[in-house]
């Protein structure tokens, strides 16, 4: 795909083998997914150039980076990109201006340039240029790495857990200006994470590892609502839905948005008519019912048909794929409901939503 990234790689060690053959769009988030020690951060570390891949591919839009075939194999400080880790390893004898101007000398860059002036603004920290890092918190000092990897305008921007030292309250504070650079920039960016509110919140393109192997991919959605080979098992199953705000009850403090296929009332977050948001729906807040419900608290009620069932986590769950006009739901019920219900694809039902959250 023009100015998508294509990796075919493969490496081996002892007890662990990483071979994947992936190809993924030219901008937003696509997040690598999975247990620890499935190969993620082997995978980034090998796209960035750090660990040798014994043979593969590595190209971004026409750029090779690696093409063993063509006797290609460019060391890391000639692969155009930005890397964020997990810690930030900022200087703590320099202020954050210093910090960033470190970061573009070291690329061969000057320290006035339009790079560093975007990535300043586009994590929102015009205020923190001259304080010290040692006077930062975990999300100001992640700000300030990102920004850094950023300034040198790289084609590329690869990102290891940079949450993963951040306790849940710093989180909160930085998922906000990291969906702005997901929205904002025009550069694919390669997120690794294990964690599926990171996933449920930033993939627009998802990848799922297993043992070095690719075990799924596609968009995020897609990849999340296949009952098949569930990518995220437990209470933490769901689908995504992007939605569009279209009405407003203040009374109740409610919004409804809507989606191809139905709407959803959801807490008023403040946003306008118009907003386009993206909703978590977990599976363990979907009930069925083969009627309407009536005289409920659940103000949630969908028209749906059931695509497929498949066997939970647990013995005595089932894994339900609904389609609501289109858009896919997934619920989780007992096996024995399932069968009293007599539940069967192609089947007409009812979808009751509990819960639904606003992520973005």
């Amino acid at each position: 795909m023009s100015g998508g990234l294509r990796i075919k790689v493969g490496l081996r060690r002892p007890g662990f083998e990483l071979s994947v053959d992936l190809d993924l769009p030219a901008h937003g988030i696509s997040v690598l997914f999975g247990p620890s020690g499935c190969g993620k951060t082997t995978l980034l570390r090998c796209v960035a150039g750090l660990e040798t891949a014994a043979q593969g591919l590595v190209r971004i839009g026409t750029e090779a980076w690696q093409d063993d075939q063509a006797g290609i194999r460019l060391p890391v400080w000639q692969r155009a990109l930005g890397y964020v880790f997990q810690e930030a390893s900022l200087f703590e004898h320099l202020d954050v201006r210093r910090n960033l101007e470190y970061g573009l000398r070291r690329a061969g860059r000057t320290g006035s340039g339009a790079g560093l002036q975007s990535a300043v603004r586009l994590l929102g920290i015009e205020s923190l240029m001259t304080r010290s890092v040692a006077n930062l918190s975990g999300g100001e000092r992640q700000r300030v790495a990102i920004a850094r990897a950023l300034a040198t305008q790289p084609r590329l921007l690869l990102l290891d857990e940079p949450m993963a030292s951040l306790d849940f309250a710093r989180r909160q504070e930085i998922l906000p200006w990291l969906e702005r650079m997901r929205d904002e920039l025009r550069i694919p960016m390669l997120y690794v994470t294990h964690s599926s509110d990171e996933v449920a919140r930033l993939a627009d393109h998802l990848v799922v590892l297993d043992a070095g192997r690719v075990r799924a991919a596609g968009a995020a959605a897609d990849v999340l609502a296949c009952v098949e080979s569930p990518v995220v098992v437990g209470e933490d199953a769901g689908t995504l839905v992007n939605a569009r705000i279209v009405q407003r009850d203040a009374d109740w403090h409610l919004v409804r948005a809507e989606f191809p296929g139905g709407s959803f009332w959801v807490r008023d977050g403040g946003q306008p008519i118009g907003t386009e948001v993206r909703l978590r729906v977990l599976a363990k807040d979907v009930s069925i019912q083969l009627q309407e419900p009536a005289r409920t608290s659940v103000q949630n009620h969908l028209q749906a048909v059931v695509e497929s069932i498949v066997d939970g986590d647990d013995p005595s769950q089932a894994l339900i794929r609904l389609s609501c006009g289109g858009s896919p739901l997934l619920a989780r019920v007992t096996r024995r409901s399932a069968h009293s219900l007599g539940l069967a694809p192609q089947m007409p039902v009812w979808a009751q939503v509990k819960a639904v959250s606003v992520l973005a």
